[in-house]
This record gives C-alpha cells, sequence and structure tokens, in this order.
C-alpha cells in the first residue's frame, strides 16, 4: 500500500511540475507576445513618421510654402490695386470733362418728326 501511495504522490508531484511547466509556458508566451506588439507598434510608428516626412517634402515641392503663396498673392493684390487706382487718377479729369460737356453744351434743334401746325 506504501508503494501504491508513493506511486500516487510521484504521479501527484509529476502532475504539479507539468502544471507548473504549463504555467511557465504561458507566462513566456505573454510575454513575447507582448515583446512582439511593441516592437510592431514601435516599427508602426517609426514608419508612419518616415512617410509623413515624405509626403511634407513631396507637398513641400509640389506646392511650395504657404507662406510663399500667400506673400505672393498679396503682391499681386497690392500691384493689382495700384494699377487700377492709377489708371482711375489719370481717366478721371477726361471722363470729367467729357461728362460736363456733354451736359452743358446744349444745342437746341427742333426735332425731325415736328410739323409745324398749319
Amino acid at each position: 500500500m506504501t508503494s501504491q501511495s508513493q506511486g500516487i504522490q510521484q504521479l501527484l508531484q509529476a502532475e504539479k511540475r507539468a502544471k507548473d511547466k504549463l504555467e511557465e509556458a504561458k507566462k513566456r508566451k505573454g510575454k513575447r507576445l507582448k515583446q512582439a506588439k511593441e516592437e510592431a507598434t514601435a516599427e508602426i510608428d517609426h514608419y508612419r513618421l518616415q512617410r509623413e516626412k515624405e509626403f511634407r517634402n513631396k507637398e513641400t515641392n509640389v506646392m511650395g510654402s504657404q507662406g510663399n503663396l500667400s506673400a505672393k498673392i498679396e503682391e499681386q493684390t497690392t500691384e493689382a490695386i495700384r494699377n487700377l487706382t492709377s489708371s482711375y487718377h489719370r481717366s478721371m479729369e477726361n471722363m470729367m470733362k467729357k461728362l460736363l460737356s456733354t451736359i452743358c453744351d446744349i444745342s437746341p434743334e427742333i426735332h425731325p418728326n415736328f410739323r409745324p401746325a398749319v
């Protein structure tokens, strides 16, 4: 009976060791998964930063910087206003003379359809 009980004890101990090994293997697997996930996240972040940098470079090359665009638009607007103002000042005096001459120089004439009363 003692040999049977020793055999049972050995089986229980072997079962306990196997259970411990399984738990340890599960812990290692969990650690490896966590480490792999962290490495993948770091790699994804690195790749994302690299692609964003490339995109910004291409965007700058194709479109130019936004500062240059706004400065160029501002310069074009100022030039257009300057041209319109100078054109206005050049043409204003001639237009005023034409307008005043049309209004003030009246030459009375009889309308061609007028029939004197007979």
